[in-house]
């Protein structure tokens, strides 16, 4: 059982940050658009609250990157170094955090929950037998536990109680 709150943060020190609480999920995605974000042969991210995720130092730089959705995506890096910390999907925007667990201090805290879209994993990568695997994405539902559902489903009702407050454009 792994106690939170955890910290991480860049190469060069200059951006700090501590997860508070345990994240909802961690995906292992070996789509190829994260083999080729991340230079490697997956992405691993833990998708937590973004409230949940307190910056302790530095001002990480936002840069928006393309996306497999055409929607793009925003990486926080450090503006130093350039590593990238976290980002955010356009489905729950800035809400969501996608924390890349290889930036924590004590990353093997952090195993995935489950490995996505492995149908375009390189070949020589072999799958854990006792995690889940799926081809493309999956149905939360059938993965998550109650705990993480619950904490989403709070999160969406925000996001619809933002979205309903906004003017329209």
């Amino acid at each position: 059982m792994t106690s939170f709150p955890l910290e991480g943060g860049c190469d060069c020190r200059t951006v700090r940050y501590r997860m508070l609480t345990a994240p909802m999920f961690v995906h292992c995605c070996h789509c190829r658009w994260c083999q080729r974000e991340s230079g490697a042969s997956f992405a691993l991210n833990a998708l937590i609250e973004a409230d949940r995720v307190a910056l302790l130092s530095g001002d990480p730089e936002v840069v928006d990157t393309p996306s497999n959705s055409g929607k793009g995506q925003p990486i926080a890096r450090c503006p130093k170094c350039h590593i990238a910390l976290w980002s955010h999907y356009a489905g729950a925007g800035p809400t969501i955090t996608f924390v890349r667990v290889g930036t924590l201090d004590q990353p093997d805290h952090l195993p995935p929950d489950i490995h996505i879209f492995t149908a375009s994993k390189q070949p020589w990568f072999l799958l854990p037998p006792d995690t889940p695997a799926v081809p493309q994405y999956y149905d939360r539902k059938a993965y998550w536990p109650a705990e993480s559902l619950a904490r989403r489903e709070a999160l969406m009702a925000q996001i619809a109680i933002k979205s309903a407050e906004q003017p329209a454009r």
